[in-house]
């Protein structure tokens, strides 16, 4: 497995650099507020984890699942809802965690439904973020870091349900998934 890495992007130290910042910011930004943190499955349970950990509030998670990826390295465009929030939204203020905004059509789409849900506010954070893929209008409001236009696994993120065990984010090698 380890083989399959061209090389680490974002190491385990840079890992906890980034949730104790985000944390912080979060901590400060969500004073006086009632706290949704909402996951959105599978990729960002390790980043989610660790972030709320990084919070000093007092919060209640969810978690949808949502997928526009299938099998493959791209985007098919077409998001799908494959487990909804538990919760009404009503009175909260919304925290998106995602492992990686890429082409920001699954977050675009998942915001959007939200809205109409009664959440007070929606923001977003995300652990890696690619804007040169952007294809939808959404800006996260949290970024942990930017990443090259590669295929990046690890830390909860994955290829073909391999590889989020990693405790690092590193970029996978072409080898493997073309």
């Amino acid at each position: 497995m380890l083989s399959d890495i061209e090389k680490v992007l974002v190491s385990e130290d840079e890992l906890r650099e980034i949730n104790a910042r985000l944390g912080k910011q979060i901590t400060e930004d969500f004073k006086d507020k009632k706290l949704l943190v909402l996951g959105i499955l599978k990729g960002c349970v390790f980043f989610m984890t660790d972030l709320v950990r990084n919070i000093n509030l007092p919060l209640s998670i969810d978690f949808m699942a949502v997928s526009s990826y299938g099998s493959g390295t791209e985007s098919t465009g077409r998001v799908k809802i494959i487990k909804d929030i538990d919760i009404d939204l009503s009175g909260y203020d919304v925290l998106i965690v995602e492992d990686i905004l890429d082409s920001g059509r699954t977050l675009k789409y998942v915001s959007d439904i939200l809205k109409t849900r009664g959440a007070i506010s929606i923001k977003i954070a995300t652990l890696l973020d690619k804007p040169e893929r952007r294809v939808a209008p959404i800006t996260p409001d949290y970024v942990g870091c930017d990443v090259p236009d590669e295929f990046v696994v690890g830390y909860g993120l994955d290829y073909n349900q391999e590889y989020r065990n990693l405790p690092y984010i590193g970029q996978l090698k072409r080898s493997v998934y073309e």
